[in-house]
């Protein structure tokens, strides 16, 4: 119990006490208001960062490019020549060795336009097509600082389903943009599938089979993730299409069937080619 004395002090001190609780209310609310959005913020951005890192390490349409140069008119190798192929800002670069042989490996699959670099003198407007897993091959080049000498060079073999792989020559089926662009199957995976292979076939209920496998014994691989189904992805996304039948590598040994690899459009991708087919146009 309060004393009469007592009494009039708590009561003033509760009412002193509600009347400033009641004046931080609004500031405490838009604390915690505040604290609730950072939180579904640094969420947010942990998110985009794990899926940018995801698509990242995902992305494995990669390529090489290979040749040799020598000095225009003669055989002599142009020893520790730079060749360099400058994807706006990212460099994939080698030097020529002893015998004239250069390497470029682990390029993302497209088109590009390489430069080379030697006694300093600069070659320039060498247009390489990288394939997915193969290698644009540019055979011999005579270095001029001055005059292209080379255009470019088909990157199949003599087989027209056969392309020239990082892993060996195996039974491959390979379709690019401007491929797919003029198909009458542009719109369907599955159609463009069979289209480039006498060795698909697609059931009445639309599974493929690849040989003699059992149906729907295969995988697709888009931007290098592995799935069992291309879902309703449209074929008119797709930059580049390569079909494995047989013969399949390690990395792809999910399977007794088939691999259809797929890389989709992308702005990058999209913008090299543009930039190639102007430079070649003598627009640039």
């Amino acid at each position: 119990m309060l004393s009469l004395l007592e009494a009039p002090v708590f009561f003033t001190l509760n009412f002193f006490s509600w009347i400033v609780w009641k004046s931080l209310l609004p500031d405490i609310l838009l604390v915690n208001l505040i604290q609730k959005t950072m939180k579904k913020l640094k969420l947010g951005m942990m998110m985009f960062v794990l899926t940018a890192t995801g698509q990242s390490f995902a992305q494995q349409a990669l390529g090489e490019v290979i040749g040799s140069v020598v000095e225009y008119g003669t055989v002599i190798p142009a020893y520790n020549a730079r060749v360099v192929i400058d994807d706006h800002g990212t460099k994939y670069q080698s030097r020529v060795d002893e015998d004239g042989d250069f390497r470029i490996s682990a390029i993302p699959a497209g088109e590009y336009v390489m430069s080379i670099l030697y006694q300093g003198d600069t070659m320039t407007n060498l247009f390489a097509n990288v394939p997915m897993d193969g290698f644009h091959n540019f055979r011999r080049i005579e270095f001029d600082g001055g005059v292209q000498k080379l255009g470019i060079v088909d990157v199949r073999a003599h087989d027209p389903n056969e392309v020239k792989l990082i892993d060996g020559n195996l039974p491959v089926a390979m379709l690019t943009a401007e491929e797919i662009d003029k198909s009458p199957a542009k719109f369907s995976i599955k159609g463009l599938v069979t289209s480039i292979s006498s060795e698909v076939r697609q059931t009445a209920d639309g599974e493929l089979v690849f040989r003699g496998a059992r149906k729907g014994d295969m995988i697709y691989l888009m931007d290098g993730v592995k799935t069992r189904d291309a879902g309703s992805v449209p074929g008119c996304s797709i930059g580049r299409m390569m079909v494995y039948t047989g013969g399949l590598p390690a990395k792809y040994g999910d399977t007794l069937g088939g691999v259809v690899v797929m890389e989709s459009k992308g702005y990058f991708g999209l913008y090299r080619a543009w930039e190639a087919d102007q430079i070649r146009k003598g627009l640039r």
